[in-house]
């Protein structure tokens, strides 16, 4: 498998297993180990490639372990220190990482819960591990613009110097991001204020405060959700949910639950939000059935109590449902009898185990249309 795809496998075991995971030893064996083998590429079982339980000498710290030492042309490269998976992740509970990192020549620190990775080397002071990571990796949340800085780490094209030389910008500008991200979900004072002084002309107190402060975070989803359909329409072709008007005008439904879809979206109004999540999961939906039908007949229509996948927006159509305004997330999928069945996900990308069904039901409706 390519990187990427290996980086997704193991993130899939990650989700479907970790709620049973009791112990940082049970998180290194079902996880950790999986992360150095498959992702990293080096051979766990080999004490040349990856050494176990690592211990040196530490000042007056005598016999002190470190999870394990990853050596790469005969010299420590990088020092791994785990936690029990869901466990934070901060310096004050990685003691020994911050040790070890002055008296080893590892230039990378890897502080993880077998889910979460932080990667830290010493850009503020030579020999002394930063206090922040230049690079965050969350398995149930892959940012994809981190995946090549994460592939340099590995055995086959391992590059330390190139690493080292982007781990400046990766740090600020990772630090940056989950800055921002943090605001658009729970905005605080002073970035309220900033929109607020752009829009409203009189004083900031506290009444304006409780005002706009939703109003900021409301503005602030729906900027990134315009943003994200405006890019995947123009990469993909894709037309977005058609207006209210064009539902109405809809044929009348032979089978109840497609009589059902159509009266909640024409019932929809403008309290529906299209999610990130929902975006994505339709296309990867499309991926899977571009082969049986051109991608542009794949739409989506969003309402109120789930996001619906058609072809040829057609609500006769439906190839499945994306029930994603709950806590867990389900993919409504449909039978010969268009009948519905729900399939949890736990990550977006075990719609992929369902693509067998959603290629079979796409199969049906050419075959009508064919006839």
């Amino acid at each position: 498998m390519e990187f990427t795809e290996r980086l997704t496998a193991l993130a899939n075991k990650v989700a479907q297993q970790k709620s049973a995971i009791e112990t940082e030893e049970a998180t290194k064996n079902a996880f950790v180990m999986p992360f150095i083998s498959t992702i990293l590429g080096y051979d766990v079982f080999n004490p040349a490639e990856v050494v176990p339980e690592f211990t040196a000498d530490v000042g007056v710290k005598k016999g002190e372990k470190i999870d394990y030492a990853i050596v790469h042309d005969e010299k420590v490269q990088m020092l791994v220190e785990c936690k029990h998976v869901g466990a934070p992740l901060t310096l004050e509970h990685a003691s020994q990482l911050y040790r070890y990192f002055a008296v080893t020549n590892a230039r990378i620190a890897i502080l993880t819960n077998g889910e979460a990775y932080h990667f830290y080397t010493d850009l503020d002071a030579p020999n002394k591990m930063d206090s922040k990571p230049f690079l965050v990796l969350d398995l149930s949340d892959i940012d994809a613009t981190l995946i090549p800085e994460l592939e340099k780490l590995s055995k086959d094209i391992f590059d330390l110097d190139s690493i080292i030389s982007a781990a400046g910008e990766l740090k600020y500008i990772g630090q940056i991001k989950r800055a921002i991200a943090a605001q658009f979900k729970e905005p605080d004072v002073d970035w309220v204020k900033f929109f607020t002084t752009k829009v409203y002309e009189g004083a900031f107190t506290q009444k304006v405060r409780d005002q706009f402060t939703p109003l900021v975070a409301k503005a602030g989803q729906q900027f990134l959700n315009e943003q994200v359909n405006n890019r995947l329409a123009t990469a993909l072709g894709a037309g977005s949910a058609p207006p209210a008007a064009a539902l109405s005008d809809a044929p009348a439904e032979a089978v109840q639950s497609e009589t059902e879809v159509e009266k909640d979206l024409v019932e929809a109004n403008d309290g529906i939000v299209t999610t990130v999540e929902e975006l994505e999961a339709f296309h990867i939906i499309r991926a899977i059935v571009c082969n049986q039908v051109e991608p542009q007949r794949i739409v989506y229509r969003d309402a109120k109590s789930y996001c619906a996948v058609l072809l040829d927006d057609n609500n006769r159509r439906s190839i499945a449902r994306l029930h994603f305004n709950t806590g867990q997330k389900y993919i409504g999928l449909f039978d010969e009898n268009k009948k519905e069945t729900r399939h949890r996900l736990d990550a977006l990308e075990e719609i992929y185990r369902h693509s067998d069904a959603l290629r079979a039901t796409v199969d049906r409706y050419a075959g009508v249309l064919a006839e």
